[in-house]
């Protein structure tokens, strides 16, 4: 009987929330995978359009074409009428299949490689779902993750990346009109020695400090040198200057004194033609 339960796709989501979960397996990180979203939230997914029409009678399969075809854009609810994304539709249908791991990794790794969407997808719901072991040890890998995304909320549309998105479901408490489980922080994990300290892909913090200080202190003595040399610059300009000026002095004071004496040298020589004259 619990296999065919198991086995069982069930077209909608009645029997997934009338029964609130009771007696489907609950998710790894021990939540009722029915009770994860609000009720509000999950109210607007059953009844939106999107849902009724492309989430019906799915498998975990489909939810690759879905991605590819309707998801341009990650969020919760937009609009005035807090209308729920494909996105949000898509992640509660995964609450209601709850994938393996293996088919987690499919969406992360070569399916995430080339549709980011489902990358996306599968990052929130593994936040939802896992462990918070599991939560580290899967998304921090895709912090390196470059690619553009469009996020759509309540402010509007705005441009996001999937190493942002990633790191929002690591450190904040609600993406996408979902409140998350309180996940204990990664620096208590380290110290239960559940996780090995997180090397940086740019290197180790300690080294790149180091390097940042040696290349600052390098920049103060140039710039401590570039001063010394332009005073002894402006000094030598002003000595120089000072020369100059006390030789131009020098020559006017000679100048003035041949001029001073050339009409005296005129008048003895004409004093002394008068005196030879009978």
């Amino acid at each position: 009987m619990s296999r065919f339960k198991s086995d069982t796709v069930h077209a909608d989501a009645s029997r997934f929330l009338d029964e609130r979960g009771s007696n489907a397996a609950l998710a790894p990180n021990g939540l009722n995978p029915a009770t994860i979203m609000e009720k509000a939230v999950k109210d607007r997914i059953v009844d939106s359009y999107f849902y009724k029409e492309q989430c019906f009678a799915l498998n975990e399969a489909d939810i690759v074409d879905r991605v590819v075809e309707h998801v341009n854009f990650i969020g919760g609810t937009h609009g005035a009428t807090q209308k729920p994304s494909p996105f949000l539709c898509l992640a509660f249908k995964l609450l209601e299949l709850g994938p393996s791991n293996a088919i987690l990794q499919e969406y992360l790794q070569y399916g995430g490689e080339a549709f980011k969407y489902l990358r996306a997808l599968a990052c929130f719901y593994v936040r939802l779902t896992r462990q918070a072991k599991d939560v580290h040890t899967l998304l921090e890998p895709f912090l390196e993750d470059r690619r553009k995304l469009r996020r759509k909320g309540r402010a509007g549309t705005s441009l996001t990346f999937v190493d942002e998105f990633v790191d929002d479901l690591l450190t904040k408490d609600r993406i996408c009109a979902t409140s998350l489980w309180k996940m204990p922080k990664r620096e208590v994990l380290e110290d239960l020695e559940l996780l090995d300290p997180r090397v940086s892909a740019l290197g180790d913090l300690e080294d790149l400090l180091e390097e940042e200080d040696e290349a600052d202190k390098k920049e103060d003595e140039s710039r401590d040198r570039s001063r010394d040399d332009s005073r002894d610059r402006s000094r030598d300009g002003s000595r120089d200057r000072s020369r100059q000026e006390s030789g131009e002095v020098s020559d006017r004071d000679d100048m003035d004194v041949d001029r001073e004496e050339r009409p005296r040298s005129r008048n003895q020589s004409r004093s002394r033609s008068r005196s030879r004259s009978p």
